[in-house]
């Protein structure tokens, strides 16, 4: 009898690392976007000294990490070989500062905010909270943002810095009202309007209405800039709700509805659409869980509203 019934040796093969999930290795590279998976710490590769990967945030903050731990790129849990080319702190340069907006229009940078670590407490957004300070009175200025979704997104992360900087944040019920909100608003150099467009893009509905605008009387006291996303779900990185990327909607069928149903979620009403975004919203702890392209435009904006007349 030739059958073995006991079945192959259990024990033979590389039986210990069976069922145990693989981690990919990268090479390090500057400029490489990280994510510390345990302090939710997230910034571009500048420095590799002393056995440890300098991470610096997009507010210009550095912090250094163990080369030899884990980390998320693009979501993904890795770890970290030897870089091919150079890695060097003094070859590392902070972000360009952006010199013009929409229309070509001339913009102050985000500032550089460095301090040092002291056990301090941090916003969402990764500032130092500023402790045992009231909300300040609201300055005259604004941000508005399109919409519902939008407005509150922007409270959760950003929502202690503003209370701070005294900034409101209004809701314009989409893009098309944006003219008729800033003939009702009128704005001024003491009282600027600071706008984050969705979908602001080449060619989009989105990117004409901002042209006209940034071309129009109130150019010289307005701010329009936007994200490349369809909609501010987008700008929640995707690993957030267990996805690798956030997937492609045809045109025929309503975006929210789209992503509900591909992620298997209920959407057949609006009260499912909003459910669907508090639960996406719900998965937002800091700024490290949104892309860096919504998180240069808010704190371009917050700049633009909160600068001396």
């Amino acid at each position: 009898m030739d059958e073995d019934r006991y079945g192959s040796d259990v024990l033979s093969g590389d039986w210990r690392s069976r069922g145990v999930r693989k981690v990919r290795q990268v090479p390090l590279e500057r400029g490489m976007v990280l994510e510390d998976p345990a302090s939710g710490w997230a910034g571009a590769v500048v420095g590799l000294e002393a056995g440890n990967v300098s991470l610096e945030d997009w507010k210009g903050r550095t912090r250094a990490f163990p080369f030899t731990g884990q980390f998320l790129l693009e979501g993904e849990l890795v770890t970290l070989t030897r870089p091919q080319a150079p890695v060097g702190r003094a070859a590392a340069a902070a972000p360009p500062a952006r010199t013009s907006g929409p229309a070509g229009r001339p913009v102050q940078a985000p500032a550089v905010r460095r301090a040092p670590e002291g056990g301090r407490l941090r916003t969402a957004s990764g500032s130092f909270a500023v402790e045992q300070q009231r909300a300040r009175v609201a300055l005259p200025s604004r941000i508005m943002v399109e919409g519902k979704h939008d407005a509150e997104l922007v409270e959760k992360v950003w929502g202690a810095d503003l209370r701070v900087e005294g900034v409101v944040v209004e809701e314009l019920s989409g893009v098309d009202n944006l003219a008729d909100v800033l003939d009702d608003f009128r704005p001024t150099r003491e009282r600027r309007v600071g706008v984050l467009v969705d979908h602001l893009v080449p060619g989009s509905k989105e990117s004409r209405f901002a042209e006209a605008v940034m071309r129009g009387k109130w150019g010289a006291h307005v701010l329009v800039v936007g994200h490349p996303f369809v909609d501010v779900w987008q700008s929640v990185k995707p690993a957030r709700v267990g996805l690798r990327e956030w997937p492609m909607i045809p045109r025929s069928i309503e975006w929210k509805a789209g992503i509900c149903q591909a992620l298997g979620w209920p959407h057949a009403e609006q009260a499912d659409i909003a459910r669907a975004w508090q639960r996406i919203l719900g998965q937002v702890r800091t700024f490290a869980d949104l892309e860096p392209q919504l998180l240069g435009r808010v704190e371009e904006l917050i700049d633009f509203v909160t600068e001396a007349p």
